[in-house]
């Protein structure tokens, strides 16, 4: 009977928790439109460089702090677990690519299969919430579109594009305008229909990739950014804006092809990916901070191990078990072992050789250096307080969950 008592007592606590804090969380949405803009490539230098009095003031009356972001710092890892709420262990994105073993290759994340968490547009679509996904890039449509009821970005086909009205016109995924008409778009449907009660914009970090925060070019792409939110803000001045990044870049002087490298010590290894490759090229040639090696088979770890500390930029060489533990990735979606560059070094497919040093232009991201952004929290009502955003992917971690 004790028995018994104690175990419907545990059961209740854990029942009252579990359901205590699914209330908390759903008492924090009461049907405010909530915009989130995830800003590709956005570092506290350049918010600080550039002239942004919106943001300046989203600063001052709401919640701002510098917060780490993800690792690897690229695109895919921190913008899904943004769109998610969740980290990669949970989420299982830990790249722009990863290794598939039954195709026994590398993959690029375009299918929504491979997201393993639901989304903030299908938590909204399961309340009954409209919701909207603007994105300069179609991988972020592929993976997280299927449940928005609008979706837009320059390369979708007309089958991909969820929109009422004129068909938008868009420039160059390379360039800063590309950007500007996402906002634009945004502007749009809070005019239009106001049933929309959730916008995700994700912008091109393609300005970022080109220019430095001190650059005129850059400052010019912020402040029309900054604009363009304010305008946001101007047409639904009822509306949260919820702001965070997903890397910061950095000038990177050289590059390793470790696949190459590895072979030429005689220690070859099955693959060497890197987290940055996607389809975007023109930005960073798929050259990246940080790199996952798949050994042929498991007795060579140690030599390879060797091999790969002794490479200049080398900053750490992490197992499988220490990666997984410090970044919290998923251990079945990397490598035998994890590369880290130093702030200058980045890893990847080299056409000729094993080493390449880059021009002063190139600026790239993947590693810790990159993996500190700004965030910020502006009209929300129901926010949780600021202790509550400790990583950028807790940006909207709290709406819609139910």
């Amino acid at each position: 009977m004790k028995k018994s008592l104690l175990k419907s007592a545990i059961i209740y606590l854990l029942v009252t928790v579990v359901c205590g804090s699914t209330s908390y969380a759903q008492k924090r949405y009461n049907g405010q439109r909530i915009i989130v803009i995830m800003m590709d490539g956005f570092g506290e230098k350049y918010y600080r460089q550039a002239l942004m009095p919106f943001l300046n003031q989203m600063e001052k009356e709401g919640i701002y702090k510098v917060v780490p972001s993800l690792m690897p710092a690229v695109t895919n890892v921190n913008n899904m677990a943004i769109a998610t709420g969740t980290p990669p262990e949970q989420n299982g994105i830990t790249g722009n690519v990863f290794y598939d073993d039954k195709k026994q290759q590398e993959v690029y994340i375009e299918d929504p299969s491979i997201l393993l968490s639901p989304s903030i547009f299908q938590k909204a679509h399961a309340q009954g919430v409209k919701s909207a996904l603007l994105s300069v890039k179609k991988k972020t449509i592929d993976v997280l579109g299927q449940y928005a009821d609008y979706t837009i970005c320059p390369e979708c086909l007309t089958a991909q594009t969820k929109w009422n009205g004129t068909p938008l016109r868009f420039s160059d995924v390379y360039s800063r305008e590309v950007s500007y008409q996402l906002f634009t778009a945004a502007n749009t449907l809070l005019k239009t229909d106001k049933n929309v009660k959730l916008i995700y914009i994700h912008t091109t970090d393609y300005p970022m990739h080109m220019w430095p925060p001190e650059s005129d070019s850059v400052k010019v792409f912020l402040t029309n950014i900054d604009n363009y939110i304010a305008q946001l803000h101007s047409t639904a001045p009822d509306a949260a804006i919820l702001l965070t990044a997903d890397h910061d870049l950095n000038h990177k002087s050289q590059a390793w092809d470790l696949e190459k490298y590895l072979a030429e010590q005689q220690t070859p290894v099955k693959i060497v990916i890197s987290p940055e490759k996607d389809r975007y090229i023109v930005h960073h040639r798929g050259l990246g901070g940080a790199a996952y090696v798949y050994l042929q088979k498991s007795s060579d770890a140690e030599k390879v191990r060797q091999n790969l500390v002794k490479v200049q930029g080398v900053d750490a060489v992490l197992t499988k078990a220490e990666a997984v533990k410090k970044y919290h990735l998923m251990p079945s979606r990397i490598g035998d072992f994890m590369v880290l560059g130093d702030r200058e070094t980045v890893f990847g497919h080299l056409e000729t050789g094993s080493y390449e040093k880059l021009p002063d232009t190139y600026r790239s991201h993947g590693s810790e250096y990159e993996a500190q952004v700004p965030l910020f929290v502006f009209n929300a009502k129901k926010a949780p307080s600021a202790d509550y955003f400790n990583w950028n992917y807790k940006l909207a971690a709290w709406l819609f969950n139910n």
